[in-house]
């Protein structure tokens, strides 16, 4: 059997190669699926954590997320010792997802002009810049992101179903609260590919937008400790 470290990096990528490759057939121009839309663009990200969780969860528990690890190491679920390990391995599957991506876009690239739409296959960015206010749909929708995903574990489901719901719980996020900021939810998931932006010889490519960078990765943190010290409090 593999090991956990592996099962994060294998499960993480999937998300991504499903989350940015979708993003990228939306976006890039003379793809099939431009402009396909946003409801086809949750749906994938939601297959894409489903698919991770069934990839990573009997090995690892399938967090794929640092959001989710460092939530679950505040509530003593999840040994502090193993998380700089989970998010090294969540940041390298990120990393490989969205590099996978550029590679089988690759000539739409250089036929695409926005540079902003080359930057959303990678990491996310705000419909409108008010920093604070992006701040706070991260960590709304990751506090109930955690939230969900903990009380969805106390019930008795059939054996093999929860990446299911988790997948479906992914989608109706993204349909509820993905339209503020792109519903990131998740640091691995913004910054491992925007760090593949900015690294990637990425034809007409702008800057990485490293200035709002940071919210993507402080706002699900915050959102899904809160999350997980709510829960334990009520159940």
């Amino acid at each position: 059997m593999i090991s956990p470290f592996l099962a994060e990096v294998i499960g993480t990528a999937c998300i991504l190669l499903f989350g940015s490759g979708v993003v990228a057939g939306c976006v890039l121009k003379d793809s099939k699926a431009e402009n396909a839309g946003w409801i086809v663009i949750t749906w994938a990200w939601g297959i894409g954590v489903m698919l991770g969780i069934y990839a990573s969860g009997n090995i690892s528990g399938a967090h794929l997320n640092p959001a989710v690890t460092i939530a679950l190491a505040t509530i003593g679920e999840f040994p502090w010792a193993s998380v700089p390990s989970y998010i090294l391995a969540q940041f390298i599957g990120a990393f490989l997802g969205s590099t996978i991506v550029w590679a089988a876009y690759y000539p739409h690239w250089e036929k695409t002009e926005d540079k902003g739409a080359k930057l959303a296959v990678f990491s996310t960015g705000p419909a409108i810049r008010n920093l604070p206010a992006n701040m706070l749909t991260e960590v709304i929708a990751t506090f109930i992101l955690v939230f969900a995903i903990l009380f969805i574990g106390t019930n008795n489901i059939a054996d093999g179903m929860n990446p299911f719901i988790i997948g479906l719980l992914i989608l109706g996020l993204g349909l509820s609260f993905g339209g503020p900021t792109g519903y990131a939810m998740n640091p691995a998931r913004d910054l491992g590919p925007r760090i593949a932006h900015a690294i990637l010889p990425i034809a007409g490519k702008g800057d990485s937008d490293w200035g709002y960078a940071w919210v993507p990765v402080v706002g699900p943190i915050i959102g899904g400790v809160l999350g997980a010290l709510t829960f334990a409090m009520i159940f």
